[in-house]
């Protein structure tokens, strides 16, 4: 059966429920999910888990993302890009690269974030898109979000490509909506591209069309340990080996922190972390 990571490149107007859908059978692989959604009309690095690797989702919730997206302004819609209706319209003629570059300062570092009505956040049970569907607007709680990094790409008035580094949470709609209104015109988006996602980025992705037609688009899985690169590894020895494989903690004298753990043979076999001299498994995926 099909276990790892793929890293796909989305094409536009595919949602990445559709996609994984698509690829559950192309793998013929049922346990499948992503690792963050991007909206229809954006494209890009969506990381897809199949198999054992699902387990490891939880651990990639939190991963900071890296979008390219273009920013128009004079334009403000209900969803906050191009797809909704229109609410205003505004000449932005006037508006110059030196006027948005002074602004992208404001934006930088942690801040608090009022998600879009056109969202899947759930209020009262239900979610804000269905809501919006039925003409209603409710107050969303703001979110804790961080901009580590954001810069002006290239300008092509009333359109401004921006790259954007970013914490899990961050509507880059909301952003630009936000700073449309700064610098008075109103803005929205009008193209996103995710160019990274955690460790993974564009140069490792590949386009679902072409994995589609792949002979054997298992071969382009990535291990699921390449998810946790950044922390170091350890092999076991035997014993050691045999308490991962039971759940069961031993003694370790290490740095405490999290590592890597491989059985002699090469196999990953979990995610563990030392406290107070001792190992413990914080998630297996070695198979049983």
């Amino acid at each position: 059966m099909a276990s790892g990571i793929l890293i796909v490149d989305k094409p536009e107007d595919w949602t990445s429920q559709d996609v994984v859908a698509k690829l559950r059978g192309a793998l013929h692989e049922r346990r499948a999910g992503h690792g963050g959604t991007l909206d229809p009309m954006a494209t890009g690095v969506l990381p897809v888990f199949f198999g054992r690797a699902t387990r490891a989702v939880e651990f990639f919730e939190h991963a900071e993302k890296t979008y390219e997206t273009v920013l128009r302004l004079g334009l403000v819609t209900d969803t906050q890009d191009i797809t909704g209706r229109v609410l205003e319209q505004r000449d932005a003629a006037s508006v110059t690269e030196a006027d948005v570059r002074a602004v992208l300062p404001r934006f930088l570092g942690p801040q608090k974030q009022v998600p879009p009505m056109y969202s899947a956040i759930k209020i009262g049970g239900k979610k804000l898109y269905e809501l919006a569907r039925a003409g209603q607007e409710v107050a969303r709680p703001a979110r804790d979000i961080t901009i580590h990094a954001l810069e002006l790409l290239s300008c092509a008035p009333p359109d401004f490509t921006l790259r954007v580094h970013c914490s899990k949470g961050t509507y880059v709609r909301t952003l630009c909506h936000d700073l449309g209104a700064a610098l008075g015109t109103g803005g929205c988006m009008a193209a996103l591209r995710r160019t990274a996602a955690g460790a993974y980025t564009a140069a490792q992705a590949v386009p679902l069309a072409d994995i589609l037609v792949h002979p054997a688009p298992e071969s382009l899985l990535l291990p699921v340990d390449t998810l946790f690169a950044a922390h170091p590894a350890l092999t076991l020895t035997p014993a050691q080996e045999k308490c991962c494989r039971n759940g069961a903690s031993f003694t370790l004298r290490f740095t405490p922190g999290r590592y890597r753990l491989y059985a002699e043979s090469g196999e990953f076999l979990a995610l563990g972390e030392v406290r107070d001299g001792r190992m413990e498994t914080v998630k297996s995926f070695f198979a049983i």
